[in-house]
């Protein structure tokens, strides 16, 4: 997977990479070409007392120097330049992969985990791009170069190298199959910690409420220390590596220089000669060790590519219709017919048998108990999920034969949970329409009754909003989000239990500013509150993922228990059901009754 990462992503930056190794390999000639020329002076010039060969090679040395770092910094730029651009190409395919992933497939990896891999890990192959281009292609010339430059300057020390390189080697390799399962953990308690941490920030909340402070410190550090513990393991044969190869590399100096001795004695080297070989060794072993760094560097990177391997690889179950079909007139009207959806692995479908039509100009409203898939049947709408089985239709076509952007331009949702983006009041509420005027952007808040909170921030429309909305309260987050569907101008609408955190009054306005604006729009309204389902065309009560009953409220007062316990919970005591049409916003005629009736 590493390589074909490499192959697909660093491919296109061919010319940059072909830069490198010409002008790795311009600068490893010039290394190699200077214990040569170092050799020369000692044994032709100061042996011999000859001031003109010290003078001319002196002056070559310094030209060969200058070219090789000249060449080594372009290396390096040109390495840098193909580097990045893959780790950027490759944080854009992840977001890519991911941004077209379903619900079920975000829920598979985990967030903390998606982060990590868009993040973490695409760094750790960048970083082994970047290292690899600047000294996997430098190691070779310089081990293949110093060996036959060595040989070149003494046959007879040549044993030496064959001695030292594969012990060096060998001791390299036996570290690196240790350090892979390693690494895999190590990317595995990034993951953790990444989701402890999460949680803690977004559920500070909770956590002060609670007063779980101490767990939630406990249980970060009991993260923190598994994460730190794979790394001193890992650290551990990182500090045991460089002595052992130090040692090997000044037992071999000290044994060129005692053979070396013995070979001058004999008249069969000069001490250039042996100068020089001691620098080739060294560079062959400084090649070596270069690989040892890639070699160390290979086994994460090759862990995180097989994690960004399973992002790429991984395809959503939404795809886009290869034949789409365009509605021949946009209304917005929503279908579901014979639906059933079952979640993978579970036993049982959360939604069965569900059909229903929500027409333009009117309102369907969902209500049931916890668990009985009201948030689910509203997810499919926006197709968020693809139903296991049945249909649901817009406009007369399946949502799977329509593309994503048709669906989109008709269906805008409030989410159960509102979530706004760091930036400002107004680049969040043209999330859905960015061409939308401030006048349009008034109008929405002036309906989702926002405008008042909006117009007392410090700059208004661009005022500040934290990540997930946090700087403003549940309440106003809540009535932002229906803002932001509202500049969408859509043709379906769907609240997804999105007055729960407003209070009976503010609620009563919203709705009542909302029928004017959605007149002409299918409302499709999941809700808890009977005051917010009261006055709805068709009311679905949903139990156990089936239609249980269906019409309006008293109709469904007087045909369906459930819809009737469901009222009944929440109203005092001494009231009954149809004693409550009225408290909700109607009278016992269905009529609305005036203001002076209602006080």
């Amino acid at each position: 997977m590493l390589l074909r990462l490499i192959r697909t992503y660093t491919g296109r930056y061919l010319p940059w990479v072909v830069a490198v190794v010409a002008l790795q390999l311009v600068a490893s000639l010039a290394i190699l070409v200077l214990p040569a020329l170092n050799a020369r002076i000692i044994d032709q010039g100061i042996a011999r007392g000859n001031t003109e060969v010290i003078a001319t090679t002196g002056m070559l040395m310094l030209g060969v120097t200058l070219l090789q770092a000249m060449a080594a910094i372009s290396a390096v730029y040109c390495g840098a330049r193909a580097a990045m651009g893959t780790g950027r190409d490759l944080r854009r395919a992840v977001q890519r992969s991911v941004a077209g992933f379903s619900d079920l497939e975000v829920e598979k990896f985990g967030a903390p985990s998606l982060i990590t891999r868009g993040t973490n890990d695409v760094q750790q192959v960048q970083m082994l791009v970047l290292m690899g281009l600047n000294l996997m292609v430098a190691a070779p010339l310089m081990s293949v170069g110093g060996i036959i430059m060595a040989v070149r300057e003494d046959p007879g020390l040549s044993w030496l190298l064959w001695v030292s390189v594969p012990l060096l080697a060998a001791l390299i390799g036996v570290i690196v199959v240790r350090l892979m399962p390693m690494f895999r953990k190590m990317q595995a308690r990034i993951d953790d910690i990444n989701g402890v941490l999460r949680e803690q920030v977004v559920g500070l909340r909770v956590v002060r409420a609670f007063v779980r402070e101490d767990y939630e410190k406990k249980r970060f550090a009991t993260s923190n220390d598994a994460l730190a513990g794979i790394s001193l393991r890992i650290g551990e044969l990182f500090v045991l590596m460089f002595p052992l190869i130090m040692m090997i590399l000044h037992l071999a100096t000290a044994a060129v220089v005692w053979f070396g001795a013995q070979r001058i004695e004999a008249g069969q080297l000069e001490v250039g000669g042996m100068t020089a070989f001691i620098q080739y060794l060294l560079q062959i072993l400084m090649a070596v060790m270069m690989g040892v760094f890639m070699l160390m560097m290979a086994p994460r990177a090759i862990v995180s590519a097989e994690r960004i391997g399973e992002v790429l690889k991984t395809r959503t179950t939404l795809h886009e219709p290869t034949a789409p079909v365009t509605p021949e007139h946009a209304r917005g009207v929503v279908e579901f017919r014979d639906l059933s959806y079952r979640y993978p692995g579970a036993e049982k479908p959360v939604l069965a048998g569900i059909d229903f039509t929500a027409s333009p100009g009117t309102t369907t409203a969902i209500i049931g108990s916890t668990g009985s898939g009201k948030s689910t049947l509203l997810n499919l709408v926006p197709r968020l999920y693809d139903p296991t089985g049945g249909q649901v239709l817009l406009d007369g076509v399946a949502l799977t034969d329509l593309e994503r952007e048709q669906i989109v331009s008709r269906v805008a949702a409030v989410p159960q949970k509102p979530y706004l983006f760091s930036g400002t009041v107004a680049s969040n509420l043209r999330f859905g329409n960015p061409e939308a005027t401030d006048d349009e952007l008034w109008a929405a808040l002036e309906t989702a009754q926002a405008a008042d909170f909006v117009r007392a921030m410090p700059e208004a429309l661009e005022s500040n909003i934290s990540q997930g909305g946090t700087s403003v309260s549940g309440g106003q987050r809540q009535r932002l989000c229906i803002a932001r569907a509202l500049v969408a101008k859509p043709l379906v609408y769907l609240f997804d239990d999105s007055f729960s955190a407003l209070d009976v009054a503010t609620d009563a306005r919203l709705r009542t500013a909302l029928k004017p604006v959605t007149a002409e729009a299918t409302m499709i309204i999941v809700a808890q509150r009977v005051s917010t389902v009261v006055d709805a065309d068709q009311i679905l009560v949903l139990e156990h993922g089936r239609i249980q009953a269906r019409g309006t409220h008293h109709e469904l007062l007087e045909r369906s228990s459930t819809y009737r316990e469901i009222v009944q919970s929440q109203l005092n005591p001494e009231d009954s059901p149809l004693e409550a049409s009225s408290a909700h916003g109607t009278d016992r005629a269905g009529n609305t009754p005036s203001p002076e009736a209602r006080s």
